[in-house]
């Protein structure tokens, strides 16, 4: 999207304001009664909000969803609209709350409803800030979900699919180059003039609830006070591994493009690792492959072949999920749902889960292809769907993951069974299900490139936008600090030189749609509503690579599992699936003592992660007894292409 598109969009956002006007007084309806300060009076408020709230998102969340699924200027308003009325909504009934009710009438999970009613997030703004605030999410995420890359006149790539195919499948420096830097500098560069006044609103909004800045506050989520320490603590367990799978990628990135582009000492180029953001890297895993003469375990061809498409890959992931023992898609699932890119109109392809509130209305919205990647993604997704299906019924301020990294490794889980030889063989996409080492060490190695390489990535981003919002990254130096953190943490580098000029943590979703990986909305109000793709994730989705190997083990252990961690399949497990319908806690309880109740501890460790990579891990080591480990020069950039113009 040019810059002129992007003035329009925003004239014609402006000019429509007015209309969002309307939403400043609530519906009647809407409005909390009269209360007074007694413990009955308190649990019929509660029971009031609860009933209320189911309206007011339901309509919230069906103007997002109309929006997401048709970009125009009349559904965005409509959205904004929305927005501004739900938090009419949140600041009436918070107000109310703070106002008549005190801690010492509610029993436990009581006070932590009234608790989360009485936190207002961007209610606490005044009105015209408010709309301020909702515009410029909405500019931000059209300009994401629009932009287009212009090789040659009349051709144009979005990011699904275009964009991510080339990424993922071209093995062309040049080719590569171009689509990172034009995706990089067409969507993130527009977005850096919003993003400083909408960093201001949010962390306003945030002091508001008496927190220092949103940083402080998407903190807070996690009910502790070692949180930080604790991150780190994960984070040094598993970095030999990532170290050693860095300088394997390194050295045979090395052998295939050359000295001139991989420096054996320093980071790597963001654009040749296969994704946009270099945060996964089993797009190149042919590039990788240690046997290449075993099987190969991306069935892409097998479900081409037998006529796959996006329908049927998500009624193979429902019978997944009802081999369980758990729920099937109700009705609304099928009929609301986006599993396709519609051909007639802007939509925003990033994957997702939606809960509507209403306790049976789910749906998912996927731009699916027929590729192994999309059907573990359909898996994930519709886990998301079945966390929702557990705690349909829980007041609204508890439907939510116990913590933040709950929802994301119960989605993610999915992918640790549904990915081995041994399941793909039972739902007939794999010839045969027998395995020797290498197999496995193939295998393992193309996990690791998917949740290993991930790590750092998801340790990163909120560190990055934490320094945002408390002052110590200002705008000057967004760009600086966002390569500064990748490579210090990932060891990539930027493949062209990078100036202020550019906001290339712009062209991640995540940013410019204000989704913290971090996702626990303990306010219980859905100021997002969707749950996002393994695409993108931070310290949520850090926490949940590592916790959804604690619940691999003891899922394995309840479905009788014998071997190696690595090859088991929960598939058709009744006894495992029991272990998942713990999710029907929802938020009502602290998270450890939900995990206590799941899997009987009630600390999050890497230890099954570690037992599960063991054999690639010592592998991997004996691979690189030669390397460097780490990227000593560490400013290393490499060189532009002879000829290369950037123009397509």
């Amino acid at each position: 999207m040019g810059g002129g598109g992007v003035d329009r969009l925003v004239k014609s956002l402006l000019l429509l304001l007015p209309v969002l006007l309307c939403c400043e007084a609530l519906r009647e309806s809407w409005q909390p009664g009269n209360y007074t300060n007694s413990t009955a009076d308190a649990q019929r408020f509660l029971r009031d909000y609860n009933s209320t709230a189911e309206e007011v998102f339901f309509f919230s969340v069906s103007a997002s969803w109309n929006y997401d699924t048709n970009l125009t200027d009349y559904n965005s308003n409509l959205q904004v609209s929305a927005a501004l009325e739900e938090q009419a909504f949140t600041e009436a009934w918070g107000k109310k709350a703070k106002q008549v009710f005190s801690n010492e009438l509610l029993d436990f999970e009581d006070k932590r409803l009234m608790e989360g009613i009485m936190l207002l997030g961007p209610a606490n703004l005044p009105q015209k800030e408010r709309e301020e605030y909702n515009t410029i999410l909405s500019i931000m995420e059209r300009i994401y979900s629009t932009t287009k890359v212009h090789p040659r006149p009349n051709i144009s790539w979005s990011l699904e699919p275009e964009l991510t195919d080339i990424m993922a499948k071209s093995r062309s420096y040049k080719t590569l180059l171009y689509v990172w830097e034009a995706w990089h500098n067409d969507s993130g560069v527009p977005i850096k003039e919003y993003y400083p006044r909408f960093v201001e609103l949010s962390n306003k909004a945030s002091r508001g609830d008496g927190f220092n800045d949103t940083g402080a506050e998407w903190r807070s989520w996690f009910e502790s006070q070692t949180f930080e320490q604790d991150i780190e603590k994960l984070y040094r367990t598993i970095e030999p591994l990532y170290l050693n799978l860095h300088a394997f990628v390194r050295r045979k990135l090395y052998n295939f493009y050359g000295p001139r582009y991989i420096n054996l000492k320093g980071p790597i180029p963001a654009h040749l690792l296969g994704n946009m953001w270099a945060q996964t890297w089993n797009n190149i895993f042919d590039m990788m492959v240690p046997f290449p003469d075993k099987p190969n375990l991306d069935v892409t061809a097998e479900m081409v072949k037998q006529g796959y498409n996006a329908t049927h890959m998500f009624r193979v992931a429902e019978e997944f999920f009802t081999s369980l023992d758990l729920a099937e898609m109700p009705e609304e699932f099928w009929e609301g749902s986006m599993l396709v890119k519609p051909e007639d109109r802007e939509v925003v392809c990033h994957a997702s889960a939606w809960d509507f509130y209403n306790r049976k209305d789910f749906r998912i919205k996927q731009c699916t292809t027929v590729t192994m990647e999309q059907f573990i993604t359909a898996h994930h997704e519709m886990g998301h769907i079945e966390y929702f299906l557990q705690y349909k019924d829980q007041p609204v301020g508890f439907r939510d993951g116990a913590n933040p990294g709950f929802h994301e490794a119960i989605g993610d889980l999915m992918s640790l069974s549904v990915s081995t030889p041994k399941h793909l063989h039972k739902i007939n996409l794999l010839e045969s299900a027998t395995s020797d080492e290498e197999t496995d060490l193939n295998f393992l190695l193309n996990m690791a490139l998917e949740k290993i390489a991930f790590l750092p990535f998801g340790y990163l981003i909120d560190q990055w936008r934490w320094g945002v919002f408390d002052g110590r990254t200002t705008p000057d130096k967004y760009n600086s600090e966002w390569w500064y953190l990748r490579t210090k943490y990932q060891g990539i580098c930027p493949p062209t030189k990078r100036t202020e000029d550019q906001f290339d943590p712009g062209a991640k979703f995540h940013i410019p749609d204000n989704y913290p990986y971090i996702r626990y909305l303990i306010s219980c109000f859905p100021v997002q509503v969707e749950w996002s793709q393994a695409t993108s994730r931070t310290h949520c989705y850090f926490i949940s690579y590592i916790l959804q190997f604690q619940f691999h083990e003891k899922l394995c252990e309840a479905a009788h599992h014998t071997g190696p961690l690595h090859t088991c399949d929960i598939y058709q497990s009744a006894e495992a699936g029991a272990i998942l319908k713990y999710a029907q806690a929802g938020s009502s309880k602290p998270w450890p003592d939900v995990l206590q109740e799941a899997i009987g501890t009630r600390e999050i460790n890497a230890n099954s992660l570690m037992k599960y990579f063991e054999p690639v891990t010592k592998w991997l080591q004996e691979q690189n007894v030669k390397e460097t480990l780490g990227w000593p020069e560490f400013n290393w950039v490499p060189p532009i292409p002879e000829g290369y113009t950037g123009d397509g």
